[in-house]
């Protein structure tokens, strides 16, 4: 991250710049630049040239344009698992470069079949309540301020598609539900036997869920939601919900759904990859089909030649412009499949490159910052190892390039991305600006090897180990298991 694309380097570990090389002087020097909290880069929004066309017509909120996600996992965060312990983490995660904060489900869990101790945070009990466990109203108020204070946003975990067997709407609504021949209540999915299907063919239905996500918009203060298993509720109540949700703010809306990817929770036939999600109603999904391919390449069950295969599936199926959430892990993956270290490898930190630089709105999982290896339970406390937070700098690095470089922005149908030509176990791509004026180039290495390749034209600054020197070598060494990433923006 280089020139105007790096933060002051007190943003940084002290010894991360020494082993740098970096002299003291020049360190300290730009630590008397480092403010306590830094300046949020300036909301940008996309022209109306630069937007897909229709049918693709949902307004992304302009502090999306540079943004990245950060899930967040209240009840695993801190041994106290409250609203008031994980605010403490603001400052860091701001400085990290965080812009959007996802809060997993607050409501109060139910407790009639509930999974373990706690519960599933995804069975809710009371849509316009929130978990005693994590701390009051208030208090989630006062997270959400405090995070808006520092210029991010922050999105909640919405679960419209079922509630628990006791929730308040199974006791005062039982006719809004799904129903078998016998008229009882049923699991949207086999396995999910702590919770029971809403019936989205009821108008009151509708309008209650509708009125329910206005009120933690518009009353708590919530930027938006990601919108738990999104396809299986109708698309058409997603449409609507989102036009009235506008009218309080502009929102973010991510999906819990992939339209390039069957999921396995589903019976066959039952998955259609026509929902439309994407088109009036959701600002992304999820990347579900390059999220399994990364896993299978580290795992040397697909070559790497295969991604490029992947983009030009999504490009097929979405117009530029377009984007999904790119990821290495969440709170399913780290808890049913394996933190990112068990699946990835030595390449772990050479994914995270790739799929936050890709095109895409890239997440953070609680914890990647700390290179945690810790499978978390799901239904009982456990708190993450947090190892002195190994990974922070690398991930700033990342999420601070992201933020400021106009050759990575989300939703910008003007923009460029080109894969290149690369070896056998390397993936190289490079994005840039519409205008031509920001590249970003990027050079991952799944080998077991260091790879030699060409330096690309114009971009001449390391986002990992510059502050504006120029690499002016005619040849860039790419690491085994490792990454280069270089940038330019002119004046």
């Amino acid at each position: 991250m280089a020139g105007g694309l790096v933060p002051c380097a007190m943003h940084f570990p002290l010894r991360r710049w020494l082993s740098l090389g970096w002299p003291a002087s020049l360190i300290l020097a730009l630590a008397a630049c480092s403010p306590t909290t830094p300046a949020s880069p300036p909301e940008v929004a996309i022209p109306a040239e630069c937007r897909p066309a229709a049918p693709f017509t949902v307004q992304h909120p302009a502090w999306a344009t540079n943004a990245s996600l950060y899930q967040v996992n209240v009840r695993q965060y801190t041994p106290e698992g409250t609203f008031r312990a994980f605010e403490k983490h603001l400052p860091r995660l701001h400085k990290m470069g965080v812009s959007v904060l996802w809060l997993m489900p607050v409501q109060p869990i139910g407790e009639l079949k509930r999974k373990g101790t706690l519960g599933s945070q995804y069975s809710v009990r009371d849509y316009r309540g929130v978990n005693a466990e994590f701390g009051s109203l208030a208090d989630l108020q006062h997270l959400i301020n405090e995070a808006h204070k520092l210029g991010m946003h922050v999105i909640l975990d919405w679960v419209a598609n079922h509630t628990s067997w006791d929730s308040q709407l199974s006791k005062e609504h039982p006719d809004w539900f799904t129903k078998d021949a016998q008229g009882n209540f049923v699991p949207p999915v086999a396995d999910w036997q702590d919770v029971i299907d809403l019936d989205y063919s009821k108008p009151g239905l509708r309008q209650y869920m509708t009125q329910s996500m206005a009120y933690w918009v518009k009353d708590v203060g919530f930027d938006g939601f990601r919108c738990d298993v999104a396809g299986l509720v109708p698309t058409d109540f997603w449409n609507n919900t989102r036009a009235e949700l506008e009218k309080i703010k502009p929102v973010f809306l991510l999906a819990e759904w992939d339209e390039l990817h069957d999921p396995p929770f589903l019976k066959k036939g039952e998955f259609t990859p026509n929902t439309h999600l994407l088109e009036k109603a959701f600002d992304a999904t999820y990347a579900l089909r390059l999220h399994y391919l990364l896993d299978s390449v580290a795992q040397g069950k697909r070559p790497v030649s295969a991604l490029p295969g992947y983009f030009a599936a999504e490009r097929k199926r979405y117009p530029a412009g377009v984007y999904l959430m790119n990821f290495t892990s969440s709170h399913d993956v780290n808890s049913w499949d394996n933190p990112e270290g068990a699946r990835l490898g030595a390449n772990a930190q050479a994914m995270a490159v790739l799929t936050a630089l890709a095109p895409g709105i890239p997440l953070v999982y609680s914890g990647q910052e700390a290179a945690s290896t810790k499978k978390l339970r799901f239904f009982d406390k456990d708190t993450i190892q947090w190892n002195g937070y190994a990974l922070n700098a690398f991930y700033a690095a990342l999420l601070h390039l992201k933020q400021h470089s106009p050759a990575l922005r989300n939703g910008d149908a003007c923009a460029k991305f080109t894969i290149l030509p690369a070896p056998a176990d390397c993936f190289v791509f490079e994005r840039a600006s519409g205008d031509g004026q920001a590249k970003t180039w990027v050079a991952i290495n799944l080998g077991a090897q260091p790879q030699t390749l060409a330096h690309p034209a114009e971009t001449v600054t390391d986002a990992f180990a510059d502050v504006g020197s120029p690499v002016e070598d005619p040849q860039v060494t790419v690491p085994a298991h490792g990454w280069r990433v270089l940038s330019t923006k002119k004046p």
